[in-house]
């Protein structure tokens, strides 16, 4: 049957697979469908820039319009990864330039960007629409300045939560008065002034804008303009909020949010004098995405304005909101489905606000449609996990921090090995596991026993042996990364279930009991894996097997090895027989 249909439908049909899970398997089917589906993939997601080279990308999707690629490991995002590691692009832009030169969209996550590669990116794509730039690094305004000059359909440049060394504040200059594509513009991370009437001839001609975020050198006074220029924006970032109480700025400002009628998401970086607050009432209703977690309002103001976003949907706030305000939240935002609590200050031993488990609670029991959740506080107990669990089945990600590390159920001191057994026990679509407090093997246990679909596990100062990590590798059906610090998981448990590391995207561990040894071992077991021992002391070569490895980081690879490591990181030979260090030679 898979020959009877022309090669023109079937085309036709596969464009309507988004999922590359869908995609693949349909190329599976026969030779036919492989070819259809290769030839007609336009966008592609690679999760790992180490997991194949762009040439054996370029050659299995000839066509594609679409990239998405991410760099380092998560706990990047925690510096848990040395400067240096790795993660350029570059080497992808040039193969790309040459092969796809209908390329529209590049999304890149935790890598480095040099200006050069985005000089290449602006220069080679002639149509280029969408580049994305989350948690990247190594750029600066110059590159930006190219991608403004060249880029004459852009439609969308976020540079998410990247590090960009301002040399000039005038790149916005460089987009020329004849442009006007622009639909999403994210400059939030950037640290030096804007011009703003560069900026707001930008908004002007664009009548397609739908998100602008801006950064903190964006004042107050000036943001009315920029509204009443986009009243058609959905999405808005504002710039600091700390200007002095003046009646005119107000009114200004609850005039132009007034004329908002599509927004529906609204962040920023809220140093606010709590006067200004109610200026954005009146949009309060229409709110589905509220991101705090840079506003330093207190918990009143906060319940006043999260209260009245009656819609809401996702919510990221700081720790000021305290119990009473997540209790106030519970009871008025009833489609609530992503929750995001971040501390104020998480190195304070004695902190000046109440949040704790209450507040989390009292979520669970308001919010039935709540999914998504990632919660710091200074103390949990069985008994609330138990509660969560029960009240909230559907959660598909549920990431906890408790503050203090080992920190026991702070009612009865005991591990919190029950209550998080409880929410893998009664959250059946678990996806996503952040674990901490007390915890012993038990808890592994249970994970491996009931998280049958869960992908994406992260775990610290937790276990007892290598028997938890047993538990995880051998019973974790889905399980696609793994990332781990501060265990006592050694050598035993990993070479026993090398075979599962085949399965997933990465494996992450340090500062645990894996030998050198061993992962010369796993190296020589496994060859298809890139098993990188990562120390920034060096002289790993001197050191004796049985010497704890200081980070760990393992990954599926078509690959090989990768020729772009620093002196602080190591691989196998391809012989299995001894350690091998390479030279930087990336951009």
């Amino acid at each position: 049957m898979a020959y009877a249909f022309p090669e023109e439908v079937l085309e036709n049909v596969f464009s309507f697979l988004s999922s590359d899970k869908d995609r693949n398997a349909v190329s599976l089917v026969c030779k036919s469908w492989f070819e259809i589906e290769r030839w007609c993939r336009r966008r592609i997601f690679i999760g790992n820039c180490y997991a194949v080279t762009p040439k054996i990308v370029i050659r299995r999707f000839p066509d594609v319009r679409a990239l998405e690629l991410k760099g380092k490991p998560h706990f990047a995002d925690y510096n848990l990864v040395p400067e240096g590691w790795g993660g350029y692009v570059y080497p992808w832009i040039v193969a790309m330039s040459r092969s796809y030169p209908f390329l529209e969209e590049i999304k890149l996550k935790r890598m480095v960007v040099s200006d050069e590669s985005l000089e290449m990116i602006s220069k080679s794509f002639k149509n280029f629409k969408v580049l994305v730039l989350s948690s990247c690094e190594g750029f600066t305004t110059e590159g930006l300045a190219s991608i403004a000059a060249n880029c004459r359909n852009l439609r969308e440049l976020d540079l998410g939560e990247s590090e960009v060394e301002d040399l000039s504040s005038h790149w916005l200059t460089h987009f020329p008065d004849s442009y006007s594509s622009l639909e999403s513009l994210n400059i939030s991370c950037l640290g030096s002034e804007v011009n703003f009437s560069v900026l707001e001839r930008l908004v002007v001609r664009c009548p397609n804008l739908k998100t602008l975020r801006l950064n903190r050198a964006v004042p107050l006074e000036k943001l009315p303009i920029l509204l009443q220029h986009a009243p058609q924006l959905s999405d808005l970032g504002t710039g600091a909020y700390f200007a002095e109480i003046r009646p005119d700025i107000f009114s200004n400002l609850a005039d132009a949010f007034s004329l908002c009628k599509q927004l529906k998401s609204l962040s920023g970086f809220w140093d606010v004098v709590p006067a200004y607050v109610p200026a954005m009432y009146c949009v309060c209703s229409r709110i589905t995405s509220l991101n705090l977690s840079y506003a330093t309002i207190q918990s009143m103001d906060l319940i006043k304005l999260a209260s009245q976003c009656r819609n809401l949907q996702r919510l990221w706030v700081l720790d000021y909101i305290e119990d009473i305000g997540l209790e106030a939240i519970a009871a008025s935002c009833k489609d609530l489905q992503e929750l995001r609590v971040f501390p104020s200050d998480p190195f304070v031993n004695e902190p000046n606000v109440s949040l704790t488990e209450q507040g989390l609670v009292a979520i669970s029991e308001g919010c039935p449609k709540l999914q998504s959740v990632l919660y710091f506080c200074r103390q949990m107990s069985n008994a609330a996990l138990i509660a969560i669990a029960k009240n909230r089945p559907n959660f598909i990600r549920f990431r906890l921090c408790i503050l203090e590390p080992r920190a026991p159920d702070y009612l009865n001191l005991e591990p919190l090995d029950n209550g998080f057994g409880a929410i893998v026990e009664n959250c059946k679509e678990l996806r996503r596991l952040s674990l901490s407090g007390l915890l012993t093997d038990k808890v592994f246990e249970y994970i491996g026993t009931h998280a049958k679909k869960l992908e994406m596990l992260s775990i610290a100062f937790a276990g007892d042996s290598d028997l938890g990590l047993h538990h995880v590798l051998s019973g974790c059906e889905s399980l696609r990364k793994l990332e781990i610090r501060d265990c006592p998981f050694g050598d035993q448990a990993l070479l026993a279930n090398a075979g599962k590391l085949e399965t997933m995207r990465s494996l992450w561990m340090s500062s645990c009991s894996v030998t050198f040894g061993a992962c010369k071992l796993l190296g020589q077991k496994i060859p298809r894996l890139n098993v990188e021992v990562i120390d920034e002391n060096g002289l790993l070569d001197s050191r004796p097997e049985s010497c704890p490895a200081e980070k760990l980081y393992v990954y599926r690879t078509v690959a090989g090895q990768r020729v772009d490591m620093p002196g602080f990181v190591w691989t196998m030979d391809a012989d299995g027989q001894a350690f091998v260090k390479h030279k930087l030679l990336g951009h």
